[in-house]
């Protein structure tokens, strides 16, 4: 190794340091309270190694349903949520005058405190003794009964849990859309109008491939955060999201920790770890897909 490589070793050192204290360490720690069954807090002992931890958590109900839960969201909130961006970036960026405006007022609802969103969205959908809801109000107009989003059926809740994600997520994901289509190079437009190409066309083999690496990236971030969800349930369904039947992956782990149920690491510890397999595992796939649709 020359004097060259230890210069650069010696500046990538703190990020290094950073990566192994604040990733790769917790990670190997979780991995092994995860493996100490029936591991006690309070005085940092557990009766023996082995995989019971993770066979309890998977035959739990409520882990169940939380992976169902995050499962349903992630389906429905990343492809919705990336192909509307992609939608109103394109009519965003055929706009001249006020495009400036008019991203920034697309991008308000990033910035906007995440509660204080959740709580809009419970005024416009909950419905109680003194109020049916704006939303049901709305629905009202085509005969349509009301139904109670916030407190009713399984699938009402989900379906907000989901708008409420999409909306939530959307702003970012325009933005980074709206540079992409921005940095594309106007002299393959020109040669493709002068070749007589559709406009399907040009965006099919132009735009498109040209602005895959930004698509895969926000499907990539899209998957992972969809996985980590668990404030947006929080801001619609409130702390006990084990009763109302809308509890996340993240928030089960939570639950494990501090929780009405709370004070076991090594289960908390066997859900995070299923977890990082699971986003891991889309990961690479995604990755592996990416090798053929992605243009660099």
């Amino acid at each position: 190794m020359n004097r060259h490589s230890y210069k650069a070793w010696l500046y990538l050192l703190p990020a290094l340091i950073f990566l192994i204290v604040f990733l790769v360490y917790p990670l190997f720690d979780v991995f092994i309270y995860s493996l100490e069954e029936s591991y006690n807090f309070a005085s940092q002992t557990y009766t023996g190694i082995g995989s019971y931890n993770y066979e309890y958590v998977l035959h739990d109900p409520y882990f169940i349903q939380a992976v169902q839960n995050t499962f349903i969201l992630v389906i429905i909130t990343v492809p919705i949520s990336t192909i509307l961006a992609l939608i109103i970036s394109l009519g965003l960026s055929s706009i001249k005058a006020l495009r400036n405006l008019y991203q920034t007022i697309y991008f308000l609802p990033y910035v906007t405190n995440t509660l204080a969103v959740g709580l809009v969205f419970m005024i416009l959908f909950q419905k109680t003794e003194y109020s049916i809801g704006l939303v049901n109000m709305f629905l009202s107009l085509f005969d349509i009964s009301s139904i109670d989003f916030i407190n009713g059926p399984y699938w009402a809740k989900m379906f907000v849990l989901c708008f409420y994600t999409i909306w939530t997520v959307l702003p970012f994901k325009i933005l980074v859309l709206t540079g992409a289509l921005a940095s594309v190079n106007e002299d393959y437009y020109k040669a493709a109008k002068i070749d007589g190409a559709s406009k399907w066309r040009i965006f099919s083999k132009i735009t498109l491939p040209m602005i895959s690496p930004m698509l895969f990236y926000l499907v990539i971030t899209g998957f992972i955060g969809a996985f980590k969800a668990y404030s947006d349930a929080i801001a619609l369904f409130g702390t006990n999201l084990n009763a109302s039947g809308m509890n996340t992956i993240v928030g089960y782990v939570y639950d494990m920790l501090y929780g009405t149920s709370g004070g076991y690491p090594s289960y908390a510890s066997s859900a995070a770890i299923i977890l990082f397999v699971i986003v891991l595992t889309i990961t690479c796939i995604n990755l592996l897909v990416s090798k053929k649709y992605v243009h660099y």
